[in-house]
């Protein structure tokens, strides 16, 4: 007897294009979402982006609270949570990058009050999807949270934003394709639930990002379009799966130690590019797919080396021989690699020298 059911939850409506900052407030009219809005953002988006929909919403008579946050921690979370209920607020609208959208979508989890997200950097899938990230000590903690009702993303604003913001973006999504490799090894080797779709999905979306490297470039609102289009399929694929699966395996382990090891060396987005350089060797050695990978970061100026993340070989190889301990996440790594083998891919890979 057949009892397999899901619960796909996607945003109802995403807005992509020049100038569509302007239609915040009839997006969340769209949405029948009433009362008074709280703001998350963080110093610059809300310069860029929150002033002037705080100002389109007071033309409607509606004057929204703002909490603008400077680094995402959990006491960060704990802030909007604590003033969302003292302003009597009714929804949530993340302003900013990652860490605005991910703090206000994990706040509006607790609150379980509608959520919406307006990205003003293209620098990872979080703007889209079901999973918060906020950093814990020397950990990094990636957590079940519901996605926005709706995103809108303006490309002026988008391909205004710093390019390395832009490229950790790109490099984000073209992980994509060790993380669906690493969810198909579990589902044979371990029987983990895996969705073909999802998986489709997700990895589709990272060929057009490869496929299309040549023509990301700074300054290009072409660019941010191709671009947060690419995000919204990553995070979309996500909410189907009901998990980080299509977009999260060995080479975001090897990014989450690397946050231990080396706080704040790089951007997620680069340091999970260059793990994914690593890991697609591990899938399949000397004729595998890693120099594609790898061409493809480098064609948009995305780290492809330690040296360009910032941190030493050494540093590079602990992160290789420890990350498989971060969670219970079967990949590539399995229990484990040691240093010999490390130190071999990272070479063979032009990780290290």
């Amino acid at each position: 007897m057949f009892e397999k059911s899901t619960w796909i939850r996607l945003p109802r409506n995403v807005v992509v294009g020049h100038g569509v900052i302007d239609q915040v407030v009839d997006v969340i009219d769209d949405l029948h979402l009433q009362g008074r809005p709280l703001f998350v953002t963080s110093p610059t988006p809300r310069e860029v982006a929150a002033e002037p929909i705080v100002a389109a919403f007071e033309a409607t008579g509606v004057e929204p609270a703002i909490v603008t946050i400077e680094t995402a921690t959990f006491d960060a979370v704990e802030r909007v949570i604590e003033t969302a209920e003292a302003e009597d607020v009714s929804y949530l609208v993340g302003i900013g990058g990652g860490k605005a959208i991910d703090i206000a979508k994990m706040a509006s989890y607790h609150l379980e009050m509608g959520f919406c997200s307006v990205p003003t950097a293209a620098s990872h899938d979080g703007i889209v999807s079901n999973r918060g990230s906020v950093p814990d000590g020397d950990s990094r903690h990636s957590v079940a949270a519901e996605p926005p009702l709706a995103v809108i993303a303006d490309t002026e604003i988008l391909a205004d934003a710093p390019w390395e913001l832009t490229t950790a973006g790109c490099a984000d999504i073209i992980s994509n394709y060790t993380a669906v490799m690493d969810w198909r090894l579990a589902h044979r080797l371990k029987n983990v639930e895996y969705s073909e779709y999802a998986a489709a999905l997700s990895e589709m979306t990272a060929e057009i990002l490869v496929d299309n490297a040549d023509l990301i470039r700074p300054g290009l609102e072409e660019s941010a379009w191709v671009v947060t289009k690419a995000l919204m399929s990553s995070g979309v694929a996500m909410s189907i799966a009901g998990s980080s699966r299509p977009a999260s395996g060995a080479e975001h382990l090897f990014s989450h130690q690397l946050d231990r090891i080396a706080p704040e060396a790089a951007l997620h987005g680069h340091q999970v590019g260059v793990g994914s350089i690593m890991t697609a060797y591990l899938h399949g050695g000397e004729r595998g797919i890693w120099r594609d990978i790898r061409d493809a970061l480098a064609s948009i100026d995305a780290p492809t080396t330690a040296a360009e993340l910032g941190i030493d070989d050494e540093t590079v190889i602990e992160a290789l021989t420890t990350c498989h301990e971060i969670r219970d996440r079967y990949t590539i790594l399995g229990d484990g690699m040691n240093e010999r083998a490390a130190r071999e891919v990272a070479t063979k890979t032009g990780v290290i020298n």
